[in-house]
Formats: C-alpha cells, sequence, structure tokens
C-alpha cells in the first residue's frame, strides 16, 4: 500500500510499529501549517523553528508514551500544541511585543518550504499575508487569537473553542467582530485587499 495515501491514524500505528519513515511523512504532511502558524504569531523565523520542533517532539513523545487517543484528529492536536508553546513563550517574555513586517531579518517566502508557487504568487500572497496580519496586530487579543486560529491555523471552531476554553458560540462571536473590526481598519485605510474571507 502506498504509505503517502495512509491516514493520520494508520501512519501513527505505523511509526509505532517501528516505520520510522512514517512519522516522516506525517512531519511534511503537517510541517508547513504549523509552522505558518507558529511564524505569523511569534514573528521570528528562528524562534517558529525552534517552537516548530518542540511541537513535534511533544507529540512524538506522548504518542510512544500512548498517551495520544484522538482519533482522526492528529493536525489539530499537532496545532494545540504548538498553539499552547506560543502562549507558554508569550507569558515567558511577560507580555505581547507588537512587531512591524520589518523586524523580518529573512523573506520567509523564499525559503524552500514555500518553493512549489511561482515568484509572482509568491508576492502576491506575501503582500496580502502582510498587510492583513499587521491589521491583526491590532485587535483585541481574544479575536486575534481566534483570527489566527481559523485563517492561519486552519481549525474548526469547535477546535478553536476547545484550545481557547470558551464555547462555540463564544468563538464565533470573537470572529464576528474581529472580522467587522478588520474590514474596518481596510476602509480606513484604503487598502487594496480581496477581503472576503470565507467562514
Amino acid at each position: 500500500m502506498n504509505t503517502i495515501s495512509r491516514s493520520d491514524c494508520e501512519l501513527l500505528s505505523d511509526y509505532i510499529a517501528g516505520n520510522n519513515s512514517a512519522l516522516e511523512i506525517l512531519y511534511k504532511r503537517y510541517e508547513r501549517k504549523v509552522y505558518t502558524y507558529i511564524l505569523l504569531m511569534v514573528r521570528k523565523p528562528h524562534l517558529a523553528e525552534d517552537l516548530l520542533q518542540e511541537t513535534f517532539i511533544k507529540a512524538i513523545k506522548s504518542v510512544k508514551e500512548g498517551k495520544y487517543s484522538e482519533t482522526n484528529r492528529f493536525g489539530s492536536w499537532l496545532m494545540r500544541i504548538a498553539h499552547n508553546l506560543v502562549i507558554d513563550q508569550f507569558r515567558q517574555n511577560k507580555q505581547y511585543r507588537e512587531v512591524s513586517n520589518n523586524d523580518f531579518p529573512m523573506d520567509i517566502f523564499s525559503t524552500p518550504r514555500f518553493s512549489e508557487t511561482t515568484v509572482e504568487q509568491r508576492m502576491v500572497y506575501e503582500r496580502v499575508l502582510f498587510e492583513v496580519r499587521a491589521l491583526i496586530d491590532f485587535l483585541p487579543d481574544d479575536q486575534r487569537e481566534v483570527v489566527m486560529l481559523r485563517f492561519y491555523g486552519d481549525l474548526s471552531f469547535k477546535e478553536i473553542a476547545e484550545i481557547t476554553n470558551v464555547s462555540i458560540n463564544t468563538a464565533l462571536g470573537r470572529m464576528r467582530y474581529a472580522l467587522i473590526n478588520l474590514r474596518k481598519m481596510v476602509k480606513e485605510k484604503n487598502l487594496n485587499l480581496e477581503f472576503e474571507m470565507a467562514w
């Protein structure tokens, strides 16, 4: 059977049975998503790499110790681990420091993980991503968190509610207000963005 087409649960079972290549496939399957979410939260590529590694190390340790039991939800479980590590990082630094796009010492989109797209696509994606991300920084903490988890973490509202310890209605309400605020900011700043978020 083609290992790549196997489900997360099947790959985890293969890994527990001693097949290390199964873990490699899982890592490649979720690396970009987890890394992008972490990077957009911490805004430092080297720190994002460290937290990405720590996320997978914690996940592997839990799997080996038999602590992982969520069927078919490996991706959202990984995002929860990454989210908790980011929160720990913020607590460790005492506060969330707002940063500008100029704080990036390198163009993250020229790294191999983003090389599947054309140069033009990367440039458009980069512009929209950073302009929207800059606006997200102006949102209240609870709204910013939901937006990051939904759009950059690609989580469902049920998963967001679980991670942030609120009801689904509260998570939906925070997203609603976040979108209202973001649209208002786009209008005020006269930004030319296709700002239609399907949620």
